[in-house]
């Protein structure tokens, strides 16, 4: 199976980053994690992307705040598919992230999603794997079964409660 690189820009994003990482260890999906500067360290930022497929990578998973260029630095320099997830900041609240995250010039794509979203970023990961992988692919429609099932059962409960 592929594995998932978790990179962020800063240790400060960790609490954020920690939803896609028991996310993915959920499925059993391989990852690494980094701290890498699309600013401070480009080298090494580059140097990972760079060699991602060759390393065994399937997607990348870029978490940043602010000026947020992580995720297009990384998708820069790789073909494989980049996901952003913009990190909510003290003076902006995440916007200022979220545009820089999903502003991306055509020819370099990055999946974005919501603001501290990184249950979905790994989510979408998966997904990408799951295209090529069977047994992950019934982990998610049995994850997506159940889900429906717990919404159906509040439904039932809120239902007995207030329904004549």
């Amino acid at each position: 199976m592929k594995k998932v690189a978790i990179i962020m820009g800063s240790d400060s994003d960790l609490p954020v980053v920690e939803k896609a990482i028991n996310m993915l260890a959920d499925f059993d999906v391989p990852y690494t994690v980094h701290v890498l500067s699309a600013h401070r360290t480009p080298n090494e930022a580059h140097d990972l992307a760079a060699n991602a497929r060759d390393n065994g990578y399937g997607a990348l998973i870029c978490a940043a705040g602010m000026a947020a260029h992580l995720a297009g630095a990384i998708a820069a320099n790789t073909t494989l598919p980049v996901i952003g997830i913009p990190v909510k900041s003290i003076n902006l609240d995440g916007m200022d992230a979220l545009l820089s995250t999903v502003q991306m010039p055509t020819g370099i794509p990055v999946a974005t999603v919501a603001i501290n979203g990184a249950g979905n970023a790994a989510l979408l990961a998966i997904q990408i794997l799951a295209v090529e992988d069977k047994a992950l692919a019934e982990k998610l429609d049995a994850q997506r079964k159940a889900g429906a099932e717990k919404v159906l059962s509040k439904n039932k409960e809120i239902a007995e409660k207030y329904n004549n």
